[in-house]
């Protein structure tokens, strides 16, 4: 038996773009467990688009914006039998950006609001819908950033994900009166994914980020990958309520040396 115990589970997982996601490398990394991995993506087109990625696995369409359609992903889970589910991956996260990266006091209200809608509180209207179908000990983890970074490149999008990492220790605290399901939130450093890719100044966000770390080399996809699928197991048990920094010390680092010498006296 392998040592997270996770032959023969069931989990359902939100947000495969293509092969380059973290919703991806999680479910690749499940099915080597043994697990069985259920996919919901948000529209018939991406559905299309991941035919072959997917190769038949069990894939349900739901645009998280639109609670109906959990309501009705809820619904045609336990019509088809796919119960139960010992947890499930939230990596989501939308924001219209179509006039650009405004100062963040430019931010039009109803932008705002749809991105927390689908980026944050589709979690909440998850963890509702799927309760029933979940284990009493079911695991759901969601895919969150490393620190509140007030990037101007990233938008609006800081406060959204601080929303999200809220949102799943409410959770925590509201479904532990009845169960023990957990909540949990993987926080990751810059990756590089097909969505980071269309952020205008990200490549040299990325670049800067691997200066930051501790080891000089930067963040792998499957290192998240492998905490979240940790916190999918019943190995993390003890763990709840918690958003787990994965960015190899990117965040403590400020005061080193290199990082001082190219800011301070960047000609030498």
């Amino acid at each position: 038996m392998s040592f997270l115990d996770l032959e023969d589970k069931r989990f359902l997982i939100f947000g495969v773009a293509n092969r380059k996601s973290v919703a991806w490398k999680i479910a690749q990394t499940l099915e080597e467990e043994g697990a069985e991995v259920i996919f919901s993506v948000r529209s018939e087109a991406r559905k299309d688009s991941l035919d072959k990625l997917l190769d038949e696995r069990p894939c349900y369409v739901c645009d998280v914006e639109y609670p109906e359609q959990i309501v009705g992903l809820a619904n045609a889970l336990e019509q088809d039998g796919v119960k139960p589910l010992s947890g499930f991956v939230h990596s989501i996260a939308f924001a219209n950006y179509s006039e650009g990266f405004l100062p963040f006091h430019q931010t039009q209200r109803e932008d705002f609001l749809q991105a927390t809608a689908i980026s944050a509180f589709s979690l909440v209207d998850m963890a509702r819908n799927l309760k029933p179908l979940l284990t009493e000990d079911a695991s759901v983890v969601s895919i969150g950033i490393s620190s509140q970074v007030m990037a101007e490149n990233y938008g609006y999008m800081s406060p959204i994900k601080a929303s999200l990492d809220s949102c799943s220790r409410f959770l925590a605290k509201s479904f532990s009166a009845d169960t023990r399901i957990r909540f949990n939130t993987v926080n990751a450093g810059p990756l590089k994914t097909s969505a980071s890719a269309g952020i205008p100044g990200y490549l040299e966000s990325y670049l800067y980020a691997e200066k930051m770390t501790l080891r000089k080399q930067a963040l792998d996809t499957q290192e998240v990958a492998n905490t979240a699928v940790f916190l999918l197991s019943a190995r993390s048990s003890g763990v709840n309520a918690q958003g787990i920094v994965v960015n190899a010390g990117m965040d403590l680092n400020y005061f080193d040396k290199e990082l001082i010498q190219l800011a301070m006296r960047p000609e030498q």
